[in-house]
């Protein structure tokens, strides 16, 4: 019997942990020391908590390379930005293109526009979730409005060739929208080089802050089509009871997550000072968690996804062929520590074109501060259970 080990965290794909140091410290910091709000106080603290939050806009711009600060967002997290995207660009008649390897918070907001309207075509991938770039620019006709896609697929952890489609998109003048929920900390997203014109993130996945903050980088063409999901106060222009016209007013309403802010500041400060260093182990470590699995590929159970280690992010998901997948993550767990998430994965297309549908598959995936001790420890454990 293989000594179990506690707490073998391999859910990263859902949510880091643990988070960057220093992030609960600022988070604390701001709620403890500071407390005021932003754009409705014109006295010292208040004013010095906005310029924190310009601070790490700044960052935010500085990390995508967005066109300035002024056009990053900040949102609850990606499913509020795709939602604010697609709400607010589409209109009855509009046609959008996206992939089967979306996430619900993508496909949802899509299926909700789809009964206003709005065409949606999903675009082919293959049996592995890779998208098929075949006859792609002969799709990409004057009536398409936007094309919509993940960076990386957080069942399959495919990686998608975003800057190709993002310059043709760019060439037709069709807004390109990404979901970097699985990749933005752990792989470069330049919005410039990708043509991307709309771009929204968690921050506490890869950028290791806490969950309920993310961000919406946006193009100022985009901005200028975005008709506002939420509409209210933003200490600017209040005289109106229209919202601005300027960003990020424009599309920030209400009071911002400041104690959020503050922590992803922190979790932000962090991956700046450890730098490629702390991206390229986790790119070793995606890559050791595949060769582990793909080992065992065939003894009980499939991998799913490509089959090139070199383009994955740290996200493996198997099929158990002759047990249940459920009961396997509930044994990984109770038996032996191993914490993994189970099931669809909000993404019920993904797993049709896998050939996962409905029965799910179980995930693991990695974040910067797993070691290869534990995945070795994982694939032990999972030939003992096959």
């Amino acid at each position: 019997m293989r000594k179990r080990r506690e707490n073998v965290y391999l859910d990263n794909g859902a949510t880091s942990f643990p988070k960057a140091p220093g992030v609960g410290e600022a988070m604390c910091q701001y709620i403890e020391r500071v407390g005021r709000n932003v754009g409705r106080g014109s006295y010292a603290p208040a004013m010095d908590a906005a310029g924190q939050v310009l601070s790490v806009r700044e960052k935010l711009q500085k990390l995508v390379n967005a066109p300035s600060s002024r056009n990053v967002l900040f949102t609850p997290g990606a499913t509020w930005g795709l939602n604010l995207l697609l709400h607010g660009l589409l209109r009855p008649g509009d046609k959008v293109l996206t992939s089967p390897m979306e996430h619900n918070a993508v496909l949802r907001p899509l299926e909700q526009l789809k009964a206003r309207g709005v065409e949606v075509e999903l675009l082919p991938c293959t049996g592995r979730g890779e998208l098929s770039l075949d006859g792609l620019e002969e799709k990409l006709t004057s009536n398409i409005r936007a094309v919509v896609l993940t960076h990386a697929s957080n069942v399959s952890g495919n990686i998608f060739p975003i800057g190709t489609v993002g310059r043709l998109c760019r060439a037709r003048g069709i807004f390109f929208l990404v979901d970097a929920a699985q990749t933005l900390g752990a792989l470069p997203v330049d919005m410039a080089d990708m043509a991307i014109d709309g771009l929204a993130f968690p921050g506490h996945k890869g950028l290791l802050g806490p969950q309920g903050i993310g961000g919406l980088a946006v193009t100022d063409a985009l901005a200028a089509e975005l008709e506002p999901l939420v509409s209210g106060g933003t200490g600017s222009m209040s005289e109106s009871l229209h919202m601005p016209p300027f960003l990020p007013d424009k599309l920030e309403p209400g009071t911002l997550n400041l104690p959020g802010i503050m922590g992803l500041g922190a979790a932000l400060d962090y991956l700046a000072e450890q730098g490629e260093e702390l991206r390229q182990r986790e790119r070793k470590l995606a890559r050791h968690l595949w060769y582990r699995l793909k080992e065992l590929d065939g003894e009980g159970l499939r991998v799913l996804g490509s089959d090139d280690p070199y383009n994955r992010v740290g996200v493996v998901s198997v099929d158990f062929t002759h047990a249940d997948n459920a009961e396997m993550a509930f044994r990984l767990e109770q038996e032996y520590g191993i914490q993994t998430r189970c099931g669809l994965h909000c993404a019920p297309l993904a797993h049709q074109t896998l050939g996962t549908f409905p029965q799910g598959a179980v995930r693991f995936s990695i974040g910067p501060f797993t070691t290869f001790g534990e995945l070795d420890y994982m694939e032990g454990v999972i030939e003992a259970l096959l």
